[in-house]
Protein backbone atom coordinates (compact mmCIF):
# COMPACT_ATOMS: atom_id res chain seq x y z
CA UNK A 1 0.00 0.00 0.00
CA UNK A 2 1.17 3.49 -0.76
CA UNK A 3 1.76 5.92 2.09
CA UNK A 4 -0.80 8.68 2.30
CA UNK A 5 0.40 12.27 2.71
CA UNK A 6 -2.19 14.75 3.97
CA UNK A 7 -1.13 18.38 4.10
CA UNK A 8 -3.78 21.08 4.06
CA UNK A 9 -4.86 24.14 5.96
CA UNK A 10 -8.42 22.87 5.97
CA UNK A 11 -7.59 20.59 8.92
CA UNK A 12 -10.35 18.15 9.96
CA UNK A 13 -11.93 17.67 6.54
CA UNK A 14 -8.63 16.64 4.96
CA UNK A 15 -7.90 14.37 7.90
CA UNK A 16 -11.23 12.63 7.38
CA UNK A 17 -10.48 12.28 3.69
CA UNK A 18 -7.18 10.59 4.60
CA UNK A 19 -9.00 8.12 6.85
CA UNK A 20 -11.55 7.38 4.13
CA UNK A 21 -8.76 6.92 1.59
CA UNK A 22 -6.96 4.51 3.92
CA UNK A 23 -10.18 2.53 4.47
CA UNK A 24 -10.76 2.40 0.73
CA UNK A 25 -7.20 1.14 0.26
CA UNK A 26 -7.79 -1.67 2.73
CA UNK A 27 -11.05 -2.60 1.03
CA UNK A 28 -9.38 -2.64 -2.37
CA UNK A 29 -6.51 -4.84 -1.15
CA UNK A 30 -7.44 -8.39 -2.33
CA UNK A 31 -5.75 -10.08 0.64
CA UNK A 32 -7.62 -7.82 3.10
CA UNK A 33 -10.97 -8.54 1.46
CA UNK A 34 -10.22 -12.24 1.43
CA UNK A 35 -9.28 -12.22 5.11
CA UNK A 36 -12.59 -10.59 5.96
CA UNK A 37 -14.51 -13.23 4.05
CA UNK A 38 -12.52 -16.03 5.65
CA UNK A 39 -13.33 -14.68 9.09
CA UNK A 40 -17.00 -15.14 8.18
CA UNK A 41 -16.24 -18.64 6.95
CA UNK A 42 -14.49 -19.48 10.23
CA UNK A 43 -17.50 -18.23 12.20
CA UNK A 44 -19.85 -20.45 10.21
CA UNK A 45 -17.58 -23.47 10.65
CA UNK A 46 -17.35 -22.75 14.36
CA UNK A 47 -21.15 -22.82 14.57
CA UNK A 48 -21.22 -25.98 12.40
CA UNK A 49 -23.22 -24.14 9.76
CA UNK A 50 -21.43 -26.09 7.06
CA UNK A 51 -23.91 -25.24 4.33
CA UNK A 52 -23.32 -21.53 4.93
CA UNK A 53 -19.55 -22.06 5.01
CA UNK A 54 -19.64 -23.85 1.66
CA UNK A 55 -21.85 -21.08 0.25
CA UNK A 56 -19.25 -18.49 1.24
CA UNK A 57 -16.47 -20.55 -0.37
CA UNK A 58 -18.49 -21.01 -3.56
CA UNK A 59 -19.28 -17.30 -3.71
CA UNK A 60 -15.56 -16.48 -3.52
CA UNK A 61 -14.43 -19.33 -5.77
CA UNK A 62 -12.27 -18.33 -8.72
CA UNK A 63 -12.19 -14.64 -7.84
CA UNK A 64 -8.77 -12.91 -7.64
CA UNK A 65 -9.77 -11.23 -4.38
CA UNK A 66 -11.52 -14.39 -3.20
CA UNK A 67 -10.54 -18.04 -3.36
CA UNK A 68 -8.81 -18.37 -6.72
CA UNK A 69 -7.28 -21.70 -5.67
CA UNK A 70 -10.44 -23.39 -4.41
CA UNK A 71 -11.25 -26.19 -6.85
CA UNK A 72 -8.55 -25.00 -9.25
CA UNK A 73 -6.42 -28.16 -9.32
CA UNK A 74 -5.03 -29.17 -12.68
CA UNK A 75 -5.73 -32.88 -12.82
CA UNK A 76 -4.69 -35.98 -14.69
CA UNK A 77 -7.57 -37.11 -16.96
CA UNK A 78 -9.24 -40.28 -15.77
CA UNK A 79 -8.84 -43.03 -18.31
CA UNK A 80 -8.21 -46.75 -18.74
CA UNK A 81 -4.58 -47.26 -17.77
CA UNK A 82 -2.08 -49.20 -19.80
CA UNK A 83 1.18 -50.48 -18.24
CA UNK A 84 3.70 -47.66 -17.79
CA UNK A 85 1.47 -45.21 -19.66
CA UNK A 86 2.42 -41.83 -18.22
CA UNK A 87 2.14 -39.70 -21.35
CA UNK A 88 -1.11 -37.80 -21.61
CA UNK A 89 -2.05 -35.35 -24.33
CA UNK A 90 1.60 -34.69 -25.03
CA UNK A 91 2.42 -34.20 -21.33
CA UNK A 92 5.13 -36.51 -20.06
CA UNK A 93 4.44 -37.50 -16.45
CA UNK A 94 7.19 -40.10 -16.29
CA UNK A 95 9.00 -37.97 -13.70
CA UNK A 96 6.25 -39.04 -11.28
CA UNK A 97 6.84 -42.74 -11.93
CA UNK A 98 9.01 -43.37 -8.82
CA UNK A 99 6.51 -41.57 -6.60
CA UNK A 100 3.61 -43.44 -8.17
CA UNK A 101 5.36 -46.78 -7.65
CA UNK A 102 6.11 -45.92 -4.01
CA UNK A 103 2.50 -44.90 -3.41
CA UNK A 104 1.08 -48.08 -4.93
CA UNK A 105 3.61 -50.20 -3.02
CA UNK A 106 2.65 -48.49 0.24
CA UNK A 107 -1.05 -49.05 -0.42
CA UNK A 108 -0.46 -52.73 -1.15
CA UNK A 109 1.74 -53.12 1.93
CA UNK A 110 -1.00 -51.64 4.11
CA UNK A 111 -3.59 -54.00 2.64
CA UNK A 112 -1.30 -57.02 3.00
CA UNK A 113 -0.55 -56.12 6.61
CA UNK A 114 -4.22 -55.72 7.46
CA UNK A 115 -5.15 -59.06 5.89
CA UNK A 116 -2.28 -60.85 7.61
CA UNK A 117 -3.58 -59.58 10.94
CA UNK A 118 -7.11 -60.66 10.04
CA UNK A 119 -5.96 -64.18 9.21
CA UNK A 120 -4.15 -64.67 12.52
CA UNK A 121 -6.12 -66.82 15.02
CA UNK A 122 -7.89 -64.72 17.62
CA UNK A 123 -6.81 -61.48 16.02
CA UNK A 124 -10.30 -60.08 15.48
CA UNK A 125 -11.04 -57.23 13.13
CA UNK A 126 -9.79 -53.87 14.36
CA UNK A 127 -12.20 -51.31 12.98
CA UNK A 128 -10.89 -47.84 12.16
CA UNK A 129 -13.49 -45.04 12.42
CA UNK A 130 -14.00 -43.56 8.97
CA UNK A 131 -14.42 -39.99 10.18
CA UNK A 132 -11.67 -39.91 12.79
CA UNK A 133 -7.90 -39.83 12.66
CA UNK A 134 -5.51 -42.40 14.03
CA UNK A 135 -5.73 -42.03 17.84
CA UNK A 136 -2.63 -44.05 18.69
CA UNK A 137 -0.18 -41.93 20.74
CA UNK A 138 2.85 -40.79 18.77
CA UNK A 139 6.24 -39.61 19.93
CA UNK A 140 7.53 -36.08 19.58
CA UNK A 141 9.73 -37.12 16.67
CA UNK A 142 6.58 -37.71 14.65
CA UNK A 143 5.20 -34.19 15.02
CA UNK A 144 6.68 -32.90 11.79
CA UNK A 145 5.57 -35.94 9.82
CA UNK A 146 2.08 -35.64 11.27
CA UNK A 147 1.74 -32.01 10.15
CA UNK A 148 3.02 -32.86 6.65
CA UNK A 149 0.59 -35.78 6.43
CA UNK A 150 -2.46 -33.75 7.45
CA UNK A 151 -1.40 -30.83 5.24
CA UNK A 152 -1.40 -33.28 2.32
CA UNK A 153 -5.05 -34.16 3.00
CA UNK A 154 -6.02 -30.51 3.49
CA UNK A 155 -4.28 -29.12 0.41
CA UNK A 156 -5.49 -31.79 -2.02
CA UNK A 157 -9.05 -31.32 -0.77
CA UNK A 158 -8.95 -27.55 -1.08
CA UNK A 159 -7.53 -27.60 -4.59
CA UNK A 160 -10.21 -30.11 -5.60
CA UNK A 161 -12.96 -27.87 -4.20
CA UNK A 162 -13.62 -29.87 -1.02
CA UNK A 163 -13.89 -27.64 2.07
CA UNK A 164 -12.07 -28.74 5.25
CA UNK A 165 -14.24 -28.18 8.33
CA UNK A 166 -11.86 -29.02 11.19
CA UNK A 167 -8.47 -30.54 11.85
CA UNK A 168 -6.16 -31.68 14.61
CA UNK A 169 -2.42 -32.32 14.50
CA UNK A 170 0.01 -33.66 17.03
CA UNK A 171 1.29 -31.05 19.47
CA UNK A 172 4.41 -31.07 21.62
CA UNK A 173 3.85 -32.22 25.15
CA UNK A 174 0.48 -33.90 24.68
CA UNK A 175 1.27 -36.96 22.57
CA UNK A 176 0.02 -39.32 25.28
CA UNK A 177 -3.13 -37.39 26.16
CA UNK A 178 -4.42 -35.95 22.89
CA UNK A 179 -7.18 -38.18 21.49
CA UNK A 180 -6.27 -36.86 18.03
CA UNK A 181 -2.57 -37.59 18.57
CA UNK A 182 -2.17 -39.02 15.09
CA UNK A 183 -3.94 -36.10 13.47
CA UNK A 184 -7.14 -35.79 11.48
CA UNK A 185 -8.80 -33.52 8.94
CA UNK A 186 -12.54 -33.63 8.36
CA UNK A 187 -14.33 -32.32 5.29
CA UNK A 188 -17.72 -31.05 4.23
CA UNK A 189 -19.24 -33.33 1.61
CA UNK A 190 -17.92 -36.69 2.81
CA UNK A 191 -20.95 -37.42 4.99
CA UNK A 192 -21.52 -40.64 3.02
CA UNK A 193 -18.83 -42.20 5.22
CA UNK A 194 -21.43 -42.62 7.95
CA UNK A 195 -23.21 -45.12 5.70
CA UNK A 196 -20.19 -47.34 5.10
CA UNK A 197 -20.52 -50.55 7.15
CA UNK A 198 -17.88 -52.39 9.14
CA UNK A 199 -15.41 -54.66 7.38
CA UNK A 200 -17.06 -57.88 8.55
CA UNK A 201 -20.17 -56.87 6.57
CA UNK A 202 -18.17 -56.37 3.40
CA UNK A 203 -16.46 -58.77 0.99
CA UNK A 204 -13.24 -60.41 2.08
CA UNK A 205 -10.92 -58.68 -0.37
CA UNK A 206 -10.72 -55.41 -2.24
CA UNK A 207 -12.25 -55.75 -5.69
CA UNK A 208 -13.23 -59.31 -4.83
CA UNK A 209 -16.62 -60.98 -4.67
CA UNK A 210 -19.63 -58.76 -4.28
CA UNK A 211 -20.53 -57.47 -0.86
CA UNK A 212 -23.55 -58.88 0.91
CA UNK A 213 -24.27 -55.32 1.97
CA UNK A 214 -26.91 -53.58 -0.11
CA UNK A 215 -25.13 -50.62 -1.70
CA UNK A 216 -27.00 -47.36 -2.04
CA UNK A 217 -25.02 -45.83 -4.90
CA UNK A 218 -27.27 -42.79 -4.99
CA UNK A 219 -25.52 -41.42 -1.90
CA UNK A 220 -22.18 -40.91 -3.66
CA UNK A 221 -21.46 -39.49 -7.10
CA UNK A 222 -18.45 -40.45 -9.20
CA UNK A 223 -17.02 -36.96 -8.63
CA UNK A 224 -17.33 -37.32 -4.86
CA UNK A 225 -15.73 -40.76 -5.00
CA UNK A 226 -12.87 -39.46 -7.15
CA UNK A 227 -12.29 -36.50 -4.82
CA UNK A 228 -12.47 -38.69 -1.72
CA UNK A 229 -9.94 -41.15 -3.15
CA UNK A 230 -7.43 -38.40 -3.89
CA UNK A 231 -7.97 -36.62 -0.58
CA UNK A 232 -7.56 -39.82 1.43
CA UNK A 233 -4.27 -40.56 -0.37
CA UNK A 234 -3.02 -36.99 0.14
CA UNK A 235 -1.42 -37.78 3.48
CA UNK A 236 0.46 -40.82 2.22
CA UNK A 237 1.76 -39.00 -0.86
CA UNK A 238 2.80 -35.99 1.26
CA UNK A 239 4.87 -38.29 3.49
CA UNK A 240 6.58 -39.85 0.48
CA UNK A 241 7.34 -36.43 -0.99
CA UNK A 242 8.69 -35.10 2.32
CA UNK A 243 10.66 -38.08 3.56
CA UNK A 244 10.91 -40.62 0.77
CA UNK A 245 9.04 -43.16 2.86
CA UNK A 246 5.79 -43.54 4.76
CA UNK A 247 5.28 -44.48 8.40
CA UNK A 248 2.81 -47.07 7.18
CA UNK A 249 -0.29 -45.74 8.94
CA UNK A 250 -3.04 -48.05 7.74
CA UNK A 251 -6.13 -46.03 8.61
CA UNK A 252 -6.28 -44.04 5.36
CA UNK A 253 -5.87 -47.10 3.15
CA UNK A 254 -8.40 -48.93 5.33
CA UNK A 255 -10.92 -46.15 4.71
CA UNK A 256 -10.40 -46.27 0.95
CA UNK A 257 -10.58 -50.07 1.00
CA UNK A 258 -13.86 -50.06 2.87
CA UNK A 259 -15.48 -47.49 0.57
CA UNK A 260 -14.35 -49.38 -2.54
CA UNK A 261 -15.75 -52.65 -1.21
CA UNK A 262 -18.96 -50.90 -0.17
CA UNK A 263 -19.41 -49.76 -3.77
CA UNK A 264 -18.89 -53.31 -5.01
CA UNK A 265 -16.38 -52.38 -7.71
CA UNK A 266 -14.73 -55.02 -9.90
CA UNK A 267 -11.05 -55.82 -9.49
CA UNK A 268 -10.09 -54.28 -12.84
CA UNK A 269 -12.01 -51.09 -12.01
CA UNK A 270 -10.33 -50.89 -8.62
CA UNK A 271 -6.83 -51.24 -10.06
CA UNK A 272 -7.29 -48.52 -12.65
CA UNK A 273 -9.04 -46.21 -10.19
CA UNK A 274 -6.41 -46.54 -7.46
CA UNK A 275 -3.62 -45.99 -9.97
CA UNK A 276 -5.32 -42.88 -11.32
CA UNK A 277 -6.05 -41.51 -7.84
CA UNK A 278 -2.44 -42.11 -6.78
CA UNK A 279 -1.04 -40.40 -9.87
CA UNK A 280 -3.51 -37.51 -9.70
CA UNK A 281 -2.69 -36.90 -6.03
CA UNK A 282 1.05 -37.08 -6.73
CA UNK A 283 0.62 -34.68 -9.67
CA UNK A 284 -1.28 -32.14 -7.53
CA UNK A 285 1.07 -32.22 -4.54
CA UNK A 286 4.24 -32.24 -6.64
CA UNK A 287 3.15 -28.94 -8.20
CA UNK A 288 2.52 -27.29 -4.84
CA UNK A 289 5.45 -28.39 -2.69
CA UNK A 290 6.15 -24.97 -1.14
CA UNK A 291 2.47 -24.33 -0.48
CA UNK A 292 2.20 -27.62 1.41
CA UNK A 293 5.22 -26.73 3.56
CA UNK A 294 3.69 -23.38 4.49
CA UNK A 295 0.33 -24.99 5.18
CA UNK A 296 1.89 -27.67 7.39
CA UNK A 297 3.60 -24.99 9.45
CA UNK A 298 0.31 -23.13 9.90
CA UNK A 299 -1.53 -26.30 10.89
CA UNK A 300 1.25 -27.17 13.33
CA UNK A 301 0.71 -23.84 15.07
CA UNK A 302 -3.05 -24.41 15.26
CA UNK A 303 -4.26 -21.66 12.95
CA UNK A 304 -7.91 -21.59 11.94
CA UNK A 305 -9.28 -23.14 8.76
CA UNK A 306 -9.72 -19.66 7.28
CA UNK A 307 -6.16 -18.67 8.14
CA UNK A 308 -4.83 -21.88 6.58
CA UNK A 309 -6.83 -21.17 3.42
CA UNK A 310 -5.45 -17.64 3.32
CA UNK A 311 -1.91 -19.03 3.50
CA UNK A 312 -2.68 -21.36 0.60
CA UNK A 313 -4.04 -18.50 -1.49
CA UNK A 314 -1.11 -16.20 -0.71
CA UNK A 315 1.33 -18.96 -1.62
CA UNK A 316 -0.44 -19.72 -4.89
CA UNK A 317 -0.46 -16.03 -5.85
CA UNK A 318 3.31 -15.82 -5.33
CA UNK A 319 3.91 -18.31 -8.14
Amino acid sequence: MHALACHSSTGVSDHRRCILAADHGRRSDPSERRRGSLLRLDRELGKRNYRNAVAIAKQLQGKPSGLAGFGSAKQVPKRVWLPDDLKLNGTDLSYLSPLLDSTLDSIQSCLDFARTEDSMPGSGQQSVPLEEGNDQPLGEEDIFMCSQHEAGHFLVAYLLGVLPKEYKVLKRGNSSQDQFAGGTVKFVGFEFLREVPELDTLSESIGGRKSSYKVNKRCISSKTFNNFSCVILGGLVAELLSFGYSEGLHSDVDKLDRVIRWLGLTESTVKSHVKWASLNTAFILHQHHETRLQLAKAMGSGQSIGSCINIIENSLHQK
